[in-house]
């Protein structure tokens, strides 16, 4: 009994001796391990990212870290390799990794002195995935002690939430231009005839009275009484004188003729029934005993010899006098003057004005109803600018452009309704006919907001760079510079249009006062523009401006209530109840 006591004391003596020295043995191995050590003080190595929460550009998502390892931390044997990585939920998306090692190491890596300590600097950026807007970044460590121990995962490490994807905002269908037409329903006009004297008479010679310009203009004047789109408005008799002669002779000259003239038409549009033309309320008559801005029209056009010594006689001597005195010196070229230019100066002209009466908006719209074949280019352009219905604007542009497909117009214009219509393909078809009648701004400008579209920036682009600067060129250039993430840039493009993607510019930008402000000014009730005044709201820690421009935006839109869910731009918020009664 005893024996047995003594050998079940030594075999438990041996058993405590020997799990002493596995103890040991586990202390001092871990106490040797630099890599434990250096995981066990990770909380020591601070780290600083810009941005703090992740921002989507263009489309990537950059990073920016600085690490700072204090003295005495970092082994000389040991590499560390650094791995940024987003996390959201279950799915993982690692960024470039990156490493850092001791003074020891035989590598091309950033050194961190394990005496003073040190730091790096990391730069990378990922395409973008919508899997991971709501995320964070971490950055996970791997070490290696060379040559000795196996490799040791640290734990990771928070360093910033992501993703911020305001820019995704942008409203990208651009702006196309309809091209003007060029309808005028009240168009000015005149009809016009002179009855020319001998020199020195007053008297109407029965020659002129019956010469076909005559005629015809009495004529012309009967047609337009009778019809019920010509209004008569003025008519005037001027009566002349050459600038020949002593100025009392020209002024009693030029008086006669204005009675022989006025008593003319009188009696001629007495007997054409269109004497209405000559009531005192239309008629006005003016003497001009001298006509010497005649007499310089016609030299101008004149192939007379001395011309420009003659006209230049006008334009230094204003008396009459001098002028003919000057004029007569040049003996020669005044023979030809007598003959070619002071007989046409010896006249009577009767001007009658009058006014041209188009279709109106109800008649045009009538017509086109009825028939659109009777419509006029200028007509069925207008046509398209009485309604705002797009279905109605689609089938106008489809009828002018069957009727004139070589005025680059009509076809540009079924280009843009059907553009606001969101049928991309069949407008590029229509635009490419319009760049075929003539290859101008305008449809440079359609064509580039059908790139636009495509996802084809570059050709938009181009399109736009050739374009002009318009303000829809403007504003389409200003878009795609959005969707790059140019801000400034689009800033810079969209000048003061008060344009919600403007707004967004100013936004992306930081300029957030400058964003909230043009918001204010858009004259629109879009569920767009109150998100994008939640997000100022957010960012300006104003909770009112927030909750009420979301609530707004979250009634009118469902789409932007999911989003504002995810949305890391209202992540202080996310535990809110005012805010979570709003997007749930």
């Amino acid at each position: 009994m005893l024996n047995f006591k003594n050998k079940y004391q030594v075999a438990m003596n041996r058993n405590r001796f020997f799990l002493m020295s596995i103890v040991l043995v586990g202390i001092v191995f871990s106490g040797c391990n630099p890599l434990k050590k250096m995981k066990d003080k990770a909380s020591d190595v601070k780290y600083t990212v810009n941005p703090p929460v992740l921002e989507l550009v263009g489309n990537e998502v950059a990073v920016s870290i600085n690490g700072s390892y204090p003295a005495g931390y970092f082994n000389k044997n040991v590499v560390l390799t650094l791995t940024p990585t987003l996390q959201s939920g279950g799915n993982e998306l690692a960024l470039d990794a990156y490493k850092v090692q001791g003074e020891n190491v035989k590598e091309n890596n950033r050194v961190i002195n394990s005496k003073n300590g040190g730091s790096f600097n990391y730069s990378s950026k990922v395409a973008y995935k919508s899997d991971f807007q709501l995320s964070e970044l971490v950055l996970r460590a791997t070490g290696v002690n060379k040559g000795k121990q196996p490799g040791l995962d640290f734990n990771p490490v928070k360093l910033a939430d992501g993703i911020i994807t305001t820019c995704l905002l942008v409203e990208k269908n651009g702006k196309a231009t309809y091209a003007p037409d060029r309808y005028v329903r009240i168009t000015p006009d005149k009809y016009e005839a002179d009855i020319k004297y001998l020199i020195q008479q007053s008297d109407v010679r029965a020659t002129e009275t019956k010469k076909p310009e005559i005629l015809a203009f009495t004529d012309q004047v009967k047609a337009a009484a009778a019809n019920d789109r010509i209004n008569f408005t003025g008519t005037q008799l001027s009566a002349y004188a050459s600038p020949d002669g002593p100025l009392d002779l020209n002024e009693k000259l030029s008086s006669n003729r204005e009675k022989t003239g006025l008593d003319f038409f009188t009696r001629t549009f007495r007997a054409a029934q269109v004497e209405d033309v000559m009531k005192s309320d239309l008629l006005r008559t003016v003497v001009t005993p001298e006509d010497w801005d005649g007499f310089r029209t016609l030299m101008e056009k004149s192939t007379i010899r001395d011309k420009e010594l003659i006209l230049r006689v006008l334009s230094m001597y204003s008396d009459p006098e001098v002028r003919e005195r000057e004029i007569k010196n040049l003996s020669a070229a005044f023979e030809e003057i007598k003959d070619q230019i002071l007989p046409q100066l010896r006249r009577s002209r009767l001007a009658v004005n009058v006014e041209i009466v188009g279709l109106s908006d109800s008649e045009i719209n009538a017509q086109f109803d009825r028939d659109p074949t009777r419509l006029k280019l200028e007509e069925i352009l207008y046509a398209g600018t009485l309604t705002q219905d797009a279905n109605r604007k689609l089938s106008i542009y489809q009828a002018a452009a069957r009727q004139y497909p070589n005025d680059y117009r009509t076809n540009n214009n079924l280009g843009v309704a059907l553009l606001n219509l969101g049928r991309t393909g069949e407008a590029k078809t229509a635009l490419e006919a319009a760049r075929r009648a003539e290859d101008n701004a305008i449809v440079k400008n359609n064509l580039a907001v059908v790139a636009l579209r495509e996802g084809n920036l570059s050709a938009a682009a181009d399109l736009l760079n050739a374009a002009g600067a318009t303000d829809d060129v403007k504003f389409n250039q200003g878009t795609i510079a959005i969707i790059q993430g140019r801000y400034s840039e689009a800033i810079t493009h969209f000048g003061n249009q008060v344009e919600v993607n403007a707004a967004l510019a100013k936004l992306l930008a930081k300029q957030n006062d400058a964003a909230l402000s043009t918001l204010n000014s858009v004259k629109s009730d879009a569920a767009l523009v109150f998100y994008l005044k939640a997000i100022v709201g957010a960012r300006t820690q104003n909770t009112q401006l927030l909750m009420d421009n979301l609530r707004t935006a979250c009634q009118k839109s469902n789409d932007l209530k999911a989003n504002a869910r995810k949305d890391v731009e209202f992540g202080r918020y996310f535990q809110d109840n005012t805010f979570r009664s709003i997007v749930q």
